[in-house]
């Protein structure tokens, strides 16, 4: 029989990236690498990642609460609690928090490629003492080209 995994609701790994915290719910053990999960909180008036393009995984967003806004290479969408966005391969796009409280998302991997970018880009920002912001954006440019992903410089 295969292991079962179960997370409490305190469970999971936390991952702290600045203004975001990560609490990985789903590293792809239990699911062959088929899928992986993760619970994103954005503080309140925070960007997310610049945007960027995923070549070999699909990547989900689900609005657990407070509202954030999606920015899919020119297209920006409002998403309120309760707002499903899913990104295929190829998608340029990027999240933040423009409001006043926390963001929780639900953010999945299919396959589980991008979930140990969240543990390297937490160290390399470790290892970086006082970094700028232009500093923190080519830090995690770096690190996503590790995981099959670019900047998509065309819409910067």
């Amino acid at each position: 029989m295969s292991e079962v995994s179960v997370v409490a609701p305190d469970g999971g790994e936390l991952v702290e990236l600045g203004p975001a915290r990560v609490r990985i719910l789903e590293d792809g053990g239990t699911t062959a690498h088929r899928l992986g999960i993760g619970e994103i909180t954005l503080a309140p008036h925070s960007e997310g990642p610049p945007q960027h393009r995923h070549a070999q995984h699909d990547e989900g967003f689900y609005v657990v609460s407070g509202a954030a806004r999606f920015t899919v290479g020119q297209t920006v969408y409002e998403a309120p609690k309760g707002t499903l966005v899913m990104i295929p391969p190829g998608a340029p796009h990027t999240f933040a928090n423009p409001g006043d409280e926390p963001v929780v998302l639900l953010n999945t991997f299919t396959p589980d490629l991008y979930v140990q970018y969240f543990r390297d880009l937490r160290d390399t920002l470790a290892s970086s003492h006082e970094m700028t912001a232009d500093a923190t954006v080519e830090a995690t440019v770096e690190v996503m080209s590790r995981y099959g992903t670019t900047a998509a410089t065309d819409f910067a």
